[in-house]
C-alpha cells in the first residue's frame, strides 16, 4: 500500500490504520503508541503514514521513530513547535540516512501560511522581502468550536515555553538574514483599516514554521528569505475585551499544575465555548470557512533589496472550508499525494522538514486549489 492513514480512536494512544489509499475494501491495522512492535509492523507495510494522533508531545514521537526505523515517510498535522523542532533535532540525520521524509504541520497549521508565503513570493514580479497574513474565520448561525485536543496542545505548549527556548539553543539555528526593510512587529491589539476590525497576533505555530522554511530555502537553495508576521481578526471592541480577559486568565492558570488541570478538565468553560470535548457538529462545520489574506512588499525587478525602501506590493489570499476538520484533512492528504507523486521535486535528501521546505518545488498548491483550498492574487503588484 502506498499510503497509511492513522487516526484517533476513543483511546488517544491507539491508531486505526487503513492499509489502502483507494478501493471498495479498506483493511484496518490496529496500532498502539505504547506498543513499538505494532507501529513497526504498520510502518513496514507503507511508504507514507498520515498521523493524526495528538497532542503530539505525548503521542507523536513513537510514530516518527517507527517510521524512520522502518523506512516509511510520515506526515502530521501538529501545531506544536516543541514537538516539531524536537523531532528535527532527534531524527533529521536518521531520516536522511533512511531516505524518508518527516513533514510536520501539514494541516491548517501551517499549510495555508507556509505555502501562502511561497505563493505570494512566486506571484510578485521582483523580490518579496516581507509578508503579513491576516486570518479571518466566518461562521454560520450555529457558530463554531474546536475539539479539546487542540486546547490541550495549547495548554501544555504555553506551559513549556522555557524548554522550547532551550531546545532551540541546542539545535543551534543559524540566524535568518533580514533582507530589505525590516518588518515591524505590531502590538498585542491593533485596529486593521483593511478589515475594519481589531486584530491580534496569531498564537499558532505559523510564524515558527514559516521561519524554518525560509531558513532552509535560504541556506540550502540560496533563495531570498522572506520576513513574516501572522495575525487574526477578532471583531469589535467587545470581542477584544472578552479575549483579553480570557487570555489573562489562561496565562495565569497555565503556569501552575492545578491551573492546567482546571483548563484541561473544563475546556468549554475557560474558552467560552470555543473548545469542547465533543468538537463541532456537522452543521457548524458546514457553516464555517476561512480566509487568510497576505500583504506582501518587496523590490521590483532590477532594484537592489539592500538599498532603499520597498517599492512594490502584492495582496494574495488562501480561502477554504472549515479549517480544523475540513481544510486540514484536504491539506494533509494532498501533502501525502504530493510526497508520493512529486517525489522528483522534493529535497534531494530525506530528513525532518517543514511544509514549505519540502513542497516548495512540487505541485501541492495546484492540488490544493483543485480541492477547495484556493490560492489567488487579489491585487496585482504595482510599483
Amino acid at each position: 500500500a502506498p499510503l497509511l492513514w492513522a487516526e484517533k480512536t476513543q483511546r488517544p494512544q491507539l491508531l486505526l490504520t487503513y492499509s489502502k489509499a483507494l478501493g471498495p475494501e479498506v483493511g484496518v491495522l490496529l496500532c498502539d503508541v505504547s506498543d513499538p512492535a505494532s507501529l513497526a509492523a504498520m510502518a513496514k507495510q507503507t511508504r507514507v503514514v498520515l498521523n493524526c494522533v495528538g497532542p503530539y508531545r505525548f503521542f507523536g514521537e513513537p510514530v516518527v521513530k517507527a517510521c524512520v526505523e522502518n523506512g516509511a515517510s510520515c506526515i502530521d498535522i501538529s501545531g506544536e513547535p516543541q514537538f516539531l523542532e524536537g523531532m528535527y533535532l532527534k531524527y533529521n540525520e536518521k531520516a536522511a540516512e533512511k531516505k524518508v521524509y518527516i513533514i510536520g504541520s501539514c494541516g491548517f497549521d501551517s499549510i495555508p501560511a507556509d505555502m501562502g508565503v511561497l505563493y505570494t513570493r512566486d506571484k510578485l514580479k521582483g523580490t518579496l522581502t516581507a509578508v503579513e497574513s491576516f486570518l479571518s474565520v466566518k461562521t454560520g448561525p450555529e457558530g463554531s468550536c474546536i475539539h479539546d485536543g487542540t486546547w490541550k496542545s495549547a495548554v501544555y505548549g504555553l506551559a513549556d515555553q522555557d524548554n522550547l527556548k532551550a531546545l532551540r539553543k541546542k539545535i543551534g539555528y543559524s540566524p535568518v538574514p533580514v533582507v530589505g526593510a525590516k518588518l515591524k512587529r505590531r502590538g498585542l491589539v491593533f485596529y486593521s483599516k483593511e478589515f475594519k476590525q481589531y486584530s491580534i497576533p496569531f498564537m499558532g505555530s505559523d510564524v515558527s514554521v514559516v521561519k524554518r522554511s525560509q531558513r532552509y530555502l535560504h541556506s540550502q537553495l540560496q533563495e531570498t528569505p522572506v520576513q513574516y508576521g501572522a495575525y487574526v481578526t477578532v471583531g469589535g471592541l467587545g470581542s477584544v475585551m472578552k479575549l483579553m480577559f480570557a487570555g489573562i486568565l489562561f496565562l495565569l492558570l497555565v503556569k501552575f499544575s492545578f491551573g492546567r488541570k482546571l483548563l484541561t478538565k473544563y475546556p468549554e468553560f475557560f474558552s467560552a465555548g470555543r473548545f469542547t470535548k465533543k468538537g463541532p457538529t456537522q452543521k457548524q462545520m458546514d457553516g464555517t470557512s476561512f480566509t487568510m489574506t497576505f500583504f506582501g512588499e518587496g523590490y521590483s525587478e532590477g532594484q537592489d533589496p539592500q538599498n532603499g525602501k520597498p517599492n512594490v506590493k502584492i495582496c494574495t489570499q488562501v480561502k477554504g472550508p472549515e479549517p480544523g476538520y475540513v481544510a486540514t484533512p484536504i491539506a494533509m492528504v494532498q501533502a501525502a499525494v504530493a510526497l508520493l507523486e512529486d517525489s522528483a521535486h522534493l529535497p534531494k535528501e530525506g530528513g525532518v522538514y517543514s511544509p514549505g521546505a519540502a513542497f516548495s518545488k512540487t505541485k501541492l498548491i495546484d492540488r490544493l486549489s483543485k480541492r477547495g483550498v484556493e490560492f489567488s492574487v487579489i491585487s496585482q503588484p504595482e510599483v
